[in-house]
């Protein structure tokens, strides 16, 4: 049974798709704010590669969509570099503080009648790693002077820009729970108090002092410069962790993206710290089902993808952690024998307890955006606060608010997610790339917490087994799986209910029976369903294929 039309009367007669995709010959820009793509294309026009468009684009992400990205979070990035015809990986993600050890951390979660690291605060920051990542990326692969490529975000933070609908809408939600914070967090991110609302023009001329300082002198003015000892000041007047000597030593990472091929296309994820590897896994046990036959949003479909999901995710929960400190059986995870033992656990039943597999065995919010140049270079970045506008910490005078990605450690000390001083958190936003025959064929991703495997997995299957368009892939109605255990919580923690299946409108009444029938306890969310760019390569013409979903205010452009 097929799913209701997003857009039934349109010409084409194509399903689920808002609008046309978009195409063009010499350049490609994809986000999820326009103004942003605008700065990416522009950047394009005047002789930069994809590499300077996606540092542009997200450094205007970062003033115009605080909500989900800026300065104070973490940033991973995948590039096709077309000389070298190459693919590369950046783990650009930050720190714990070194002066925080658990046993201090563990007081100070005492202290404040607290069972968990909180979202808000001094406790959850971490070393930002945004700007050193558009430096590594940019002294890599760019080309245009860096003065010229955050020239743009520096004179929409001066001059203003108008706010966007959807963003207005998260803004307005994050305002009443992060203005009580220490620091400036309400002189810089309010308009007399309240968050600005659509239509509004905002400026932050402490954020466009900030990256003139970085444009001027490098990386270095963030991390070892007046930037940094602002904010070492700050955070030992206000009893913070994050130092001088965390900033000073901060390094991103280059790291090999790894693979699995789907149906004759070699799907590209970046290894943990992050949770690219369990679109990898699922895929797998996917491919051996015949999805096309089964059909696009039917209840055995959608049954089949829920319990992959289920126990792919116990796996994310006890495996997915820094490398540094624990030795991940990452080829036991992308076998396809792995895949095949998981697959036998599933029933025509929606499982109620799950429990973590042994890969070892089988060894042998958030922004996202795309980018595209005339050279056949690609972009595919995704940078983040966390938690929509991260701790609430804004250091006076610097213009952005620090991430909070630290909540996502672990308190258990037999977990390898465990909280440590100087260690990498669990991260959940992941860039992706798709290579068909050694050539690029896409650069995607999808926003969302852990939203993003299920939904990278959606997109995929509704490509290769379903036969939609770019638009349509990210158009049509989605799922999304709650419950699963997290990396945050206690070893022997497991799925013992089977969790809860949302599912977007869309779905037909009669699919949901289907799926209530096989025990799946399913529900509706309004926004939870992740947000979508990307940028395709049509090797027969020539040409790139843009697509930027509804569920954001955002945008692809060519030119």
């Amino acid at each position: 049974m097929s799913m209701v039309n997003a857009a039934p009367d349109r010409v084409t007669g194509k399903n689920f798709a808002t609008r046309s995709e978009v195409i063009a010959q010499y350049g490609m820009v994809a986000t999820s704010q326009p103004l942003a793509s605008q700065v990416g294309i522009d950047i394009l026009k005047q002789g930069g590669n994809a590499i300077d468009a996606a540092i542009a684009a997200n450094a205007a992400l970062g003033l115009m969509e605080p909500t989900g990205n800026g300065i104070g979070g973490d940033l991973f990035a995948i590039v096709w570099h077309a000389k070298s015809k190459k693919l590369y990986g950046l783990n650009a993600s930050g720190r714990s503080p070194q002066s925080l050890n658990y046993a201090k951390l563990q007081q100070e979660l005492k202290n404040q009648n607290l069972s968990s690291i909180p979202p808000y605060g001094m406790l959850p920051i971490s070393v930002p790693g945004t700007v050193d990542g558009w430096f590594e990326l940019h002294n890599k692969f760019g080309g245009m002077p860096m003065q010229k490529v955050l020239q743009p975000a520096i004179d929409y933070a001066n001059k203003g820009f108008p706010v966007s609908e959807l963003i207005a809408y998260y803004w307005n939600r994050s305002v009443p729970k992060l203005a009580p914070q220490v620091g400036d967090f309400s002189k810089t991110f309010t308009i007399a108090g309240k968050a600005p609302e659509k239509g509004q023009i905002f400026k932050n001329p402490d954020l466009a002092n900030t990256l003139s300082l970085i444009a001027k002198h490098g990386r270095d003015a963030f991390y070892k410069g007046e930037i940094a000892k602002t904010i070492d000041t700050f955070m030992k007047d206000n009893g913070g962790y994050l130092s001088y000597q965390d900033l000073a030593s901060h390094t991103s990472t280059w790291v090999e993206p790894l693979s699995t091929n789907y149906r004759g296309y070699d799907v590209f994820e970046l290894p943990p710290n992050g949770q690219g590897i369990a679109v990898l896994q699922m895929l797998n046990m996917l491919e051996q089902y015949d999805l096309a036959s089964l059909g696009f949003g039917t209840e055995e479909t959608l049954h089949l993808m829920t319990e992959v999901k289920k126990l792919v995710f116990e796996d994310r929960a006890k495996f997915y952690v820094d490398p540094d400190f624990y030795d991940i059986p990452l080829k036991g995870f992308v076998s396809k024998r792995y895949a095949k033992m998981r697959n036998e656990l599933i029933d025509k039943k929606a499982a109620k307890r799950v429990d973590v597999g042994n890969p070892a065995l089988y060894q042998g919010d958030t922004i996202y955006l795309t980018t595209a140049d005339k050279e056949g270079n690609m972009v595919s970045l995704i940078q983040s606060n966390y938690r929509g506008m991260g701790s609430g910490v804004v250091v006076p005078g610097t213009g952005f608010v620090f991430q909070d990605r630290g909540q996502l450690f672990s308190m258990d000390k037999t977990h390898a997610n465990v909280y440590e001083a100087n260690k990498r958190p669990f991260h959940t936003i992941i860039p992706a790339f798709v290579l068909k025959d050694g050539k690029p064929f896409m650069s995607f991703g999808l926003m969302g917490g852990a939203m993003q495997p299920q939904g990278h997995v959606q997109v995929l299957t509704n490509i290769i087994d379903f036969g939609m368009n770019l638009q349509e892939a990210g158009d049509a109605p989605r799922w999304q799986h709650y419950g699963s255990t997290e990396p945050t919580e206690a070893n022997g923690t497991t799925l013992t209910d089977g969790g809860e299946l949302m599912l977007e409108t869309g779905v037909p009444y009669e699919t949901i029976r289907e799926l209530i029938k096989r025990g799946h306890k399913i529900g509706f969310d309004v926004g939870g369903y992740g947000g979508f760019q990307a940028i395709m390569w049509d090797e027969d013409n020539q040409v790139y294929i843009g697509a930027s979903e509804s569920r954001k205010d955002g945008q692809a452009v060519g030119y």
